[in-house]
C-alpha cells in the first residue's frame, strides 16, 4: 500500500480517536448521556476512552501499529452493535467509517501480528 495513503490514514485515525478518547476521559456530557443510555456505567467510559487515546498514539509506535488498529476494529465493532442496539444505526456511520479505515492500517502492518 502507498506509504502516503497509509500516513494520511495513521494522521486521520489519530485526530478521531484522540479526540474521542480526550472527550470520553474529560466526561463531556455528550459521551456521559451516550454510556448511560448504553447501560454499562461510566467505567466503560474511561476505558473506551483510554483504548481510544492509547491505540492513537500507538498508530505512530514502530511495531505496535497492527496491535493499535486491531483494537480500534474491535473497539468500533462494539460502538456498532451499541448503534444498532441502543443508539440508532443511523448514528453509527461514523464508527463504520473509523472501523473500516481501522481495517485497512490492520491490514497494511499484518505483518507485525506474525512476530
Amino acid at each position: 500500500m502507498n506509504k502516503t495513503v497509509l500516513l494520511i490514514s495513521r494522521a486521520l485515525l489519530t485526530a478521531a480517536f484522540a479526540a474521542a478518547g480526550l472527550a470520553k476521559l474529560a466526561g463531556a456530557e455528550m459521551m456521559v448521556q451516550t454510556f448511560d443510555a448504553v447501560g454499562f456505567g461510566q467505567w466503560f467510559r474511561y476505558v473506551t476512552g483510554a483504548i481510544e487515546v492509547g491505540s492513537a498514539i500507538a498508530l505512530w509506535l514502530p511495531g505496535l501499529q497492527a496491535y493499535a488498529a486491531g483494537l480500534l476494529v474491535c473497539t468500533m465493532i462494539g460502538a456498532l452493535i451499541a448503534h444498532a442496539l441502543v443508539l440508532g444505526l443511523a448514528a453509527g456511520l461514523p464508527a463504520l467509517v473509523l472501523g473500516a479505515l481501522a481495517a485497512v492500517i490492520l491490514w497494511a502492518y499484518r505483518a507485525q501480528l506474525s512476530r
